[in-house]
């Protein structure tokens, strides 16, 4: 079968993507981002084992997939694009799988846009330039919020009057498509850990800590919105609401300027005062840089303990998202006081970026991600034949 499956997942600064020859299980064949949009654009492409960044002019999403089409052209050998996946980082209260992207459903999404800024309103806007780039192709949305619809239901409700959960105010969840990666991928590797209690970490720029007992999410530390739980890169977390009502009432502050705060000043960014990126403020000597990674480290480490509660224990711990995978020093920093769950940090794998990295009854793992291949299974999927 010779058609290609193409994965795209638009953010705020970046639209990344993966191409794959089609089949059941889809192989992939080039992956990469133009990174840096708005900023300094590039081009990062990786085939095979070899790869090259390069400048480009891209001043937006949609510049940026034209970007991408022109380079992975000569990659589709005069195969058609049969399939185009999308990651879609809020699906709404109902959506639990993939959905072909129609005009109604896309109508629908965008009316999460306020929900999650940083991310919607790019998904969306890559749907339709993909959409006028293969308009013969099945188009697929793949919701991060799909992976946490089953929660208990005290796992969902905010402590508000009843009917705004019934108007779908209620915790989401995000990094669903990570997590469901990477909780089915640890079951293949560590067979001895199906149907057991795990605490996952998916950290980087955006960053959240999820429990998943027998392969299903009970609890994310990620809420309504992708704001809550642990601090990001510009990203506040977890925030008392009292705080936003002082805002508005001692300084003025409008929503418009309270939700760029939150989600473009604030974080490591807002915590440090110099950077948002945990690499820059790891080797700064800053005191600002000190005191946001000691905060960032405490509020992960609070987390997991909740969801080891939430969880009546924990049977592992596992790291993923790119500081996660790429950062001895955070993992070490984070795990290190977690004796009483019965882990004990194996230094050496550790600074090695090894698989495990924990010496004790608990295993500690760290996996790298692949939201892009959990994407184009599904889009796999709807282009198989029904029998």
């Amino acid at each position: 079968m010779g058609q290609r499956i193409l994965t795209v997942n638009a953010g705020s600064s970046s639209v990344k993507f993966a191409l794959y020859k089609s089949a059941a299980s889809p192989e992939c064949l080039a992956r990469g981002q133009v990174q840096g949009i708005g900023s300094s654009p590039s081009f990062k492409f990786k085939k095979g084992g070899s790869g090259a960044t390069e400048p480009v002019d891209a001043k937006d999403q949609d510049q940026a997939l034209d970007v991408i089409l022109s380079e992975i052209t000569p990659l589709l050998d005069g195969q058609e694009v049969a399939g185009v996946g999308h990651r879609i980082v809020h699906g709404g209260p109902l959506r639990a799988a993939p959905a072909e992207l129609t005009e109604d459903v896309l109508a629908d999404l965008a009316t999460f846009n306020p929900l999650a800024p940083l991310h919607q309103p790019h998904n969306l806007s890559a749907v339709k330039a993909a959409k006028r780039a293969f308009p013969y192709a099945l188009q697929i949305g793949c919701f991060d919020t799909a992976f946490h619809r089953n929660h208990p239901w005290e796992n969902d409700i905010y402590a508000i009057p009843r009917k705004y959960y019934k108007q779908g105010v209620k915790r989401y969840g995000f990094h669903g498509l990570s997590y469901d990666y990477v909780s089915h991928q640890l079951v293949r590797e560590h067979p001895e850990l199906h149907g057991k209690r795990i605490i996952m970490c998916h950290l980087g720029s955006g960053a959240s800590i999820c429990a998943v007992n027998n392969g299903v999410s009970i609890s994310s530390s990620m809420g309504f919105s992708p704001l809550d739980g642990i601090p990001m890169s510009t990203r506040s977390g977890h925030l008392d609401p009292g705080i936003l009502l002082y805002l508005m009432e001692t300084e003025g502050m409008t929503a418009k300027e309270l939700t760029h705060m939150l989600y473009y000043d604030s974080g490591l960014l807002g915590l440090s005062g110099i950077s948002h990126d945990m690499q820059v403020l790891e080797n700064s000597d800053e005191q600002g840089a000190k005191e946001a990674v000691e905060y960032f480290v405490y509020r992960v480490r609070r987390e997991i303990g909740a969801m080891a509660a939430t969880l009546s224990g924990i049977d592992a711990l596992v790291f993923c998202g790119g500081i996660g995978e790429n950062s001895p020093n955070i993992r070490l920093q984070i795990i290190e006081r977690l004796g009483f769950l019965g882990i004990t940090t194996d230094a050496d794998a550790n600074a090695q970026n090894a698989t495990r990295i924990s010496k004790g009854p608990t295993p500690v793992f760290v996996l790298p991600t692949d939201e892009e291949q959990v994407i184009a299974n599904a889009v796999a999927k709807a282009l198989a034949p029904a029998h």
